[in-house]
């Protein structure tokens, strides 16, 4: 059993993959091209907005959102402590300071009523993680971030493809920043991003900033980075992109069945009314949490902890002076959070096997 099984998925498409792939290697176009294109196009469609951006990472879709905002030396970012390193490291890496507020205890994800007692005149944006496949609030998130004056970013690496109030993830926010790492529900074979907006000079300065910060070669007007996406990327997502609703069906169906197995031993995911995972992640809270884990182990099943440290305790953030406790919901989490594999590929046998030996830990 594999947490996340890219072998069974390439197999289940490989004739379209292989042709993707070998239309690329034929036309030796490893740079741009019609697929980097068609790409963009398509997943703008399918989120809801005018512009989609092909970058080289979901962290590159963090920073280029950032640098294209403006914002610098000086200036503060708020976000969530519960997330990957990427939405705080590029925060840093573009000279600004990341603030850090907790999370709500129920959906893990940025608590919007924390975030008037720490919106300041250096505040210039809020980063909101989709965190697991789930939306954040982007109501209030954003109502406060238009009241404030700030830009709204949405880290939507883990929700492509979900829904809140009847809008797509990765359509919020000034700009969404979305990762195609291949364990995530769409991946491509390597690393990928895309960010999106519906402004049209934004997703201008995107593309000269991913691009060395030039919009016709050798003239260059911005100080930009080389982050493009690879073209035999591009292919193999677009390969993929027909299968990826059935795909997440098949994740809500075994998160269904999970949630229902679990709901009387363990915290189990909360789906708001009005929106929809993609089960990027399918995540359990337990105080048990070491003894399950070695159950698990012992029985063949493989397991993930997202994420064992929060943000603002990590080492190359000491130097904001966030003490334990400080954040105490976020800190409490990662001590008990741990994920199960829910990738579409797992058989039902499969999926029972995890439930009964994740209860049986329990009571062991």
């Amino acid at each position: 059993m594999q947490f996340v099984d890219l072998t069974a998925q390439y197999r289940a498409y490989q004739k379209e993959i292989d042709a993707a792939v070998a239309a690329v290697l034929t036309t030796s176009q490893f740079i741009g091209g019609p697929a980097i294109n068609e790409l963009e196009m398509k997943l703008a469609a399918m989120v809801g907005v005018d512009h989609g951006i092909a970058c080289a990472s979901g962290t590159d879709a963090l920073l280029l959102s950032l640098m294209a905002l403006g914002i610098g030396p000086g200036d503060e970012v708020v976000t969530t402590p519960f997330t990957f390193i990427a939405t705080a490291e590029t925060i840093a890496l573009v000279g600004a300071t990341p603030v850090f507020i907790d999370i709500e205890p129920d959906t893990y994800m940025i608590n919007p009523d924390l975030l008037e007692d720490v919106v300041s005149p250096r505040t210039k944006a809020i980063i909101a993680v989709d965190i697991f496949g789930f939306s954040a609030d982007y109501g209030r998130l954003q109502a406060f971030a238009d009241c404030h004056g700030v830009a709204l970013i949405e880290d939507a690496a883990q929700s492509l493809g979900g829904r809140w109030q009847d809008k797509q993830c990765g359509s919020f926010g000034t700009l969404a920043a979305t990762s195609f790492f291949p364990a995530k529900p769409l991946g491509c074979y390597g690393d990928g991003g895309m960010i999106f907006t519906r402004d049209a000079e934004c997703a201008e300065r995107l593309s000269m900033l991913r691009n060395h910060g030039q919009n016709q070669r050798y003239h260059h007007q911005l100080l930009g980075v080389n982050s493009r996406l690879d073209t035999l990327q591009a292919a193999v997502l677009l390969a993929k992109l027909p299968f990826f609703e059935t795909e997440i069906d098949r994740r809500r169906t075994i998160a269904a069945r999970y949630s229902s197995a679990f709901a009387a031993s363990f915290q189990v995911p909360v789906e708001k009314i009005g929106s929809r995972s993609v089960y990027a992640q399918y995540s359990l809270r337990s105080k048990f949490r070491d003894r399950i884990l070695e159950t698990l182990r012992k029985a063949g099943i493989p397991t993930a902890i997202h994420y064992p440290i929060p943000l603002h305790r990590q080492e190359v953030f000491a130097h904001l002076g966030y003490q334990e406790g400080c954040l105490p919901i976020a800190e409490q989490v990662c001590k008990e959070i741990f994920s199960l594999p829910v990738h579409p590929f797992l058989s039902d046998a499969e999926v029972e096997m995890i439930i009964d030996c994740s209860i049986g830990a329990l009571k062991s």
